[in-house]
């Protein structure tokens, strides 16, 4: 396959069902529009996302909003120091059946289409692992047996700077189970007045469900019909494989920076996001914008950097933007011998 199966008919319709998507969450989040567009990317990528801010910026308001806009199930677990993994994934109960009495599986609030895991680095991390299997493999085991989640699932984590007393940073092997990692900046005084002048008590606007079920999985299929082109693809890998320092395509800025470069399960992420990105603007075929919009979000938390980068006051974005910088994306369409 040489070019997309999308008409533009269904161009068209898909960028409506994720504008629909996006608008509704931009009423209850004012001025995040970034914010709101990545969010959206994700979801459509079937991706899950890890929200960092400091609290108070509207972070948990996004999470319920998204569920109350997709129609979904919609649970939020509170993450803290003493929450054990069965806390959240559930455990055996033992009931009475037939006159006897055996163990039986009680669902945990991870069973639901949406689940919001608030503060999720305030948590041990045995119980931050529990997520592991639940954010990759969509279902939990207990006791040698496996239960499947709903579907679609989604798990929308918040966390706090790590600077922030009281908190466990994730390890790198959770962190790269979510697609996306986005920064919740401050809001402008503009915004912070339109706030204290329109919503009482700080209360968003009601809204109504966006998407029905049958949306969302047109919408799902749409994307999926995104067509990634060749030397897209060798861009995205080209990108990637110069976050290894013992590259030759690392940035000599970079190597000095980066401890340990992101891993293929980066690439997939950019790729799947790229082809939502893609119709959110109205494109039937992933070009290199679209990798470039999503790059921040998808390879920065991927990255182990070195203690050089904090003597130096550089952070995951800044060295992905070093990295877009450096990587050529023309060059990654030229045959090997002709770049």
């Amino acid at each position: 396959m040489t070019e997309s199966l999308l008409t533009p008919e269904r161009v068209e319709r898909g960028q409506a069902l994720l504008h629909q998507l996006r608008d509704g969450m931009a009423r209850v989040i004012l001025g995040q529009d970034d914010l709101c567009d990545l969010t959206t990317i994700a979801l459509a990528a079937r991706g899950h996302v890890l929200l960092e801010g400091l609290p108070g910026l509207g972070k948990t308001e996004l999470v319920k909003s998204l569920a109350t806009l997709l129609g979904l199930s919609f649970r939020r677990i509170q993450f803290t120091p003493d929450l054990m993994p069965s806390d959240v994934t559930g455990g055996p109960v033992l009931q009475e059946q037939d006159g006897r009495r055996r163990f039986v599986f009680e669902p945990g609030p991870l069973f639901a289409h949406c689940v919001l895991a608030d503060e999720i680095n305030r948590a041990s991390p045995k119980t931050q692992s529990a997520l592991l299997e639940a954010m990759q493999e969509r279902r939990v085991t207990v006791l040698g047996d496996s239960h499947s989640l709903p579907a679609p699932f989604f798990v929308l984590a918040t966390q706090n700077p790590i600077e922030l007393e009281g908190t466990y940073p994730l390890p790198e092997a959770q962190l790269d189970r979510f697609l996306f990692k986005v920064e919740v900046p401050a809001v402008s005084e503009d915004v912070m007045t339109t706030i204290l002048t329109t919503r009482r008590r700080g209360t968003p606007p009601e809204i109504g469900r966006a998407l029905s079920e049958t949306e969302l999985g047109e919408l799902f299929e749409l994307v999926d019909a995104v067509f990634l082109p060749e030397a897209v693809a060798r861009y995205v890998a080209r990108l990637v494989a110069a976050t290894h320092p013992d590259r030759a395509s690392c940035p000599e800025r970079c190597k000095a920076w980066i401890r340990h470069g992101a891993s293929p399960r980066a690439a997939i992420a950019l790729g799947e996001s790229a082809r939502a990105a893609a119709l959110l603007a109205g494109r039937p075929n992933v070009d290199f914008d679209d990798v470039q919009r999503v790059a921040r979000a998808a390879i920065g938390h991927r990255l182990v950097l070195d203690h050089a980068a904090r003597l130096d006051g550089v952070g995951p974005r800044d060295v992905v933007a070093a990295l877009l910088e450096a990587v050529d994306p023309v060059g990654a369409a030229l045959p090997e011998g002709l770049r």
